[in-house]
């Protein structure tokens, strides 16, 4: 019997994504095939239209921390070329039907060829939403399936061996099958496509549940405002423990012991019982029901910290290690707008999403971290994740941003690993008689190649590419040249030729002037012009391709 509680809405995130405050009962119940407050879209253009190439393409990173609180990237003209090829793949669109018109990301779980996102609602309804999105074709993500619930907020997602794990708030007054307010869901997914037949569901004491993680055989589940920490059984979803918290935002795990984030008095390190070993307190202003969370970095665990950015503390002793700042204060932003909500690690990056103050990037190493710079995204990133290639940065209501790293794979770099790193401007210029070979993954302005330039590994060109008369440019690897929105051309002028063995992408035109050559070496090249492809007269197209776009 659910008690007669009052339910009011209150943020989650600083900026856009929210949580709702309630009361809730003290019990945890599953319930098997509850039918009410769930629809799932069947109309699958409506899925395609989704993704949103319209930004596509080269990113930079503005590498001035920003005394004048205005962002400027170091474009100049004697300006090294940068570290970190990002390109951004693609943009999708938050979903959106009758009634549920606000939605916003809230998070992302990354596994294989999948993406899976959660959503809740900005305002006072109660609406959330779960996307699988494709990513195995990095040329060409898709939304393979999409499930609204109406009568739940979703705040945080995980998968685990064929099953999606959701974590949220539901209005338990409306529901007819909820016991308390803060949820955790087990939905089926295979190939890309969930199935909504047969979902289980946990509902546990707190206001509204914030966290979810897939540890060994168990859902580890938090939940804020006098809530818990619930351990559940992977299969079925009945509780194996709990312990009670005042207002806990996160849960990670480091492969012996479990972390939780409390807002009300730092990090507890917990065993597989539950039992508190150890304790950091931390006094920051980690905001009322703001989403934050925390994730390990070698020997230490890095805490989402507001206003004061990211706090590094050795997970052992517990003692301060470091604080991250936000590196950038972009004009027109409020204060309490540039907090840092999320952090990811990935190998020796290190991702902060903070809020209207963008999603910086910073370099771990030799136990030190050190700030790259701010990623060129817009939106107000609210969330991270980061898993092999790919970085998924969700922005609220802007939905979610797919950016590709561009490292080289580990068989590229052992190819290239004879040749020379490249170390110089990043306007590339290559005169008549140059003959130079070089490895690496660097950000160029532009490239203008007049002798002959081999490439191996992964390049972004902002500005386009210009292999002059006689000119011979090969790239072994990944190339992305221009952005969608402003788009940039590689011109091969008379004589001139093009070899390519790998991925070539082109926000803008390939013009084959006359007497120009293009060649594909192997069998698994990739051509992806988002621009068309001009020929003039005795011009050469040779080798085996895949042309994305049907653009030749």
């Amino acid at each position: 019997m659910k008690s007669n509680l009052s339910v009011r809405k209150v943020w989650l995130m600083a900026i856009t994504a929210s949580l709702f405050i309630a009361s809730c009962s003290d019990e945890t119940t599953i319930f098997e095939n509850p039918e009410d407050n769930l629809v799932s879209e069947t109309d699958q253009s409506k899925l395609d239209n989704s993704v949103n190439f319209d930004r596509a393409g080269v990113l930079d990173i503005f590498e001035d921390p920003i005394a004048s609180a205005k962002r400027s990237s170091i474009t100049g003209k004697d300006a090294e070329a940068g570290d970190y090829p990002l390109s951004l793949v693609a943009q999708i669109a938050p979903p959106s039907f009758a009634n549920g018109e606000n939605l916003a990301a809230t998070h992302v779980a990354l596994d294989g060829d999948y993406g899976y996102v959660s959503y809740n609602t900005v305002g006072q309804d109660y609406v959330g939403a779960i996307d699988v999105i494709d990513i195995s074709d990095p040329t060409n993500p898709r939304v393979t399936s999409r499930v609204y619930y109406t009568n739940a907020d979703l705040n945080s997602i995980a998968y685990d061996n064929g099953y999606i794990y959701v974590a949220g708030g539901v209005d338990a007054e409306q529901s007819v099958t909820a016991t308390a307010n803060s949820l955790v869901a087990k939905i089926a997914v295979s190939g890309g496509r969930m199935n909504t037949s047969n979902i289980a569901y946990g509902f546990q004491e707190g206001f509204n549940a914030t966290d979810v993680r897939i540890i060994d055989n168990n859902v580890v589940v938090t939940s804020g405002q006098d809530g818990l920490v619930v351990v559940y059984d992977k299969n079925d979803l009945t509780t194996l423990n709990e312990a009670p918290f005042s207002d806990l935002r996160a849960v990670a795990y480091s492969g012996n012991e479990i972390a939780v984030l409390d807002a009300a008095q730092g990090v507890s390190f917990l065993d597989q019982n539950l039992n508190t070993l150890r304790s950091i307190a931390i006094e920051s202003d980690f905001g009322i029901d703001a989403k934050r969370t925390l994730d390990y970095l070698n020997e230490n665990i890095v805490v989402s910290e507001g206003t004061k950015g990211a706090g590094v503390y050795n997970a052992t002793s517990g003692s301060f290690v470091e604080y991250l700042p936000i590196l950038t204060s972009p004009e027109n932003a409020e204060p309490g707008e540039i907090v840092t909500n999320g952090v990811a690690v990935n190998e020796n990056v290190l991702l902060m999403a903070n809020g209207a103050g963008g999603l910086s990037l910073s370099e771990t190493n030799d136990n030190s971290t050190v700030g790259v710079g701010v990623i060129e995204l817009t939106g107000s990133i609210n969330y991270v994740a980061t898993k092999g290639d790919y970085i998924f940065a969700a922005s609220g209501k802007s939905g979610f941003q797919i950016i590709k790293l561009n490292r080289p794979s580990d068989s590229l770099a052992e190819r290239c690993s004879e040749l020379q790193s490249y170390s110089g401007s990043a306007n590339l210029n290559v005169n008549s008689g140059d003959d130079f070979a070089f490895r690496g993954s660097k950000r160029f302005n532009n490239m203008n190649i007049g002798g002959n330039l081999l490439l191996c590994g992964s390049w972004t060109v902002r500005e386009g590419i210009n292999i002059n008369s006689d000119g011979l440019f090969e790239m072994n690897g990944t190339i992305v040249v221009g952005r969608n929105y402003s788009r940039r051309n590689v011109a091969i002028n008379a004589g001139a030729t093009l070899r390519v063995e790998g991925n070539l992408t082109i926000y803008g035109d390939l013009i084959l002037n006359e007497g120009a050559t293009i060649e594909f070496l192997g069998d698994d090249s990739v051509v992806n012009i988002f621009g068309s492809v001009t020929r003039g007269a005795n011009t050469t197209v040779e080798g085996t391709y895949r042309d994305v776009r049907g653009a030749f």
